[in-house]
């Protein structure tokens, strides 16, 4: 196979192509932790994510024939993983259910970005809604931008910002929210 990318697994690679078992669970031990945490990020359950990340596999594996080399096998495995959890996302039929919801201008200033710990973002995350979850997924954690995610989608350019922007903003609400909740002592709501 002449690959336009090179592959640091390439030997790997092949050895799948040729039918060698234990190379299919090396490519998998090497891959399976970035590709389940990407769908993660996007289906927002774990078993679900699981599933996913497991078809995936067997998908590339039995396409592996078909993969030119002209992106690193990691990004080409990820393609398959973000398009099987967006599949999942639209079977549920509540993908984009909340982002065409005006929300409210917040007032109140924002939370510091330096008093926010890592693990409140991600809370936060998990509890928007999956056509948010996805949006902020695809753009601030999978790095595309958005004429790749119209592309994705099949939405206009300026519906991924729209939506985007939208998605920041109820991840600021939620954030001010919580902080002033923890403010007061209350119990704050957490995935």
């Amino acid at each position: 196979m002449e690959n336009k990318y090179i592959n640091i697994h390439q030997d790997l690679l092949d050895r799948c192509i040729d039918g060698d078992k234990k190379a299919h669970f090396e490519i998998y031990r090497l891959y399976y932790k970035s590709m389940y945490s990407s769908s993660l990020r996007i289906v927002g359950v774990p078993e679900e994510a699981e599933d996913i990340m497991q078809e995936s596999f067997l998908t590339a594996f039995g396409k592996l024939k078909t993969y030119s080399g002209d992106v690193s096998f990691g990004a080409w495995l990820k393609k398959i993983v973000i398009n099987r959890s967006l599949d999942a996302l639209r079977k549920r039929k509540v993908l984009f259910e909340e982002l065409h919801a005006e929300l409210p201008v917040m007032s109140e200033p924002e939370p510091e970005a330096e008093s926010i710990t890592v693990e409140e973002i991600k809370s936060a995350i998990n509890t928007l809604s999956e056509g948010y979850r996805t949006i902020l997924s695809l753009i601030l954690l999978e790095g595309y931008d958005h004429e790749e995610v119209s592309e994705i989608l099949g939405i206009k350019n300026v519906t991924s910002r729209t939506q985007f922007s939208r998605a920041r903003q109820r991840l600021r609400e939620i954030l001010t929210d919580n902080r002033r909740k923890a403010d007061k002592g209350e119990k704050l709501w957490m995935n």
